[in-house]
């Protein structure tokens, strides 16, 4: 994210809505061309699933629900054949969804599963179940 907000509260309302980064005005090109390339260099979510002993072998085949198919091995979502784009966190929350079927969650329940220790407030769960 990129913006002229400076105060802490901006800072952490941006990074608990699923912001990778922040950075505010005035900024330097040089140190936006070397975060982007950090963020280049971090597979996405690879640090989060070898710690959590995902293997692509044990992730479970592509669900189908009507029109709408989730690929966790690919990460990758697609209804009625086209590709959805969804941030890491939105995709992640859609994957945990679609793992248990008609189980009610809490927002905690949400926030551990798929947040564990990276989340500010948790009506982040909110702000990306209204984006899905």
């Amino acid at each position: 994210m990129l913006t002229a907000k400076t105060e802490e509260v901006d800072k952490i309302v941006g990074l608990s809505v699923g912001t990778d980064d922040f950075i505010t005005k005035p900024f330097s090109p040089r140190e936006l061309i070397a975060r982007i390339k950090a963020r280049l260099r971090r597979p996405r979510n690879a640090s989060i699933n070898s710690s959590q002993g995902v293997t692509e072998e044990s992730l479970p085949p592509p669900r189908q629900f009507g029109e709408l198919q989730l690929d966790e091995a690919r990460h990758e979502v697609e209804k009625a054949g086209l590709g959805i784009g969804l941030t890491s966190h939105e995709f992640d929350l859609l994957a945990t969804l679609t793992r248990h079927p008609g189980r009610v969650f809490t927002r905690n329940q949400l926030l551990e599963q798929v947040w564990g220790d990276e989340y500010y407030d948790d009506h982040v769960v909110d702000v990306h179940i209204a984006n899905l």
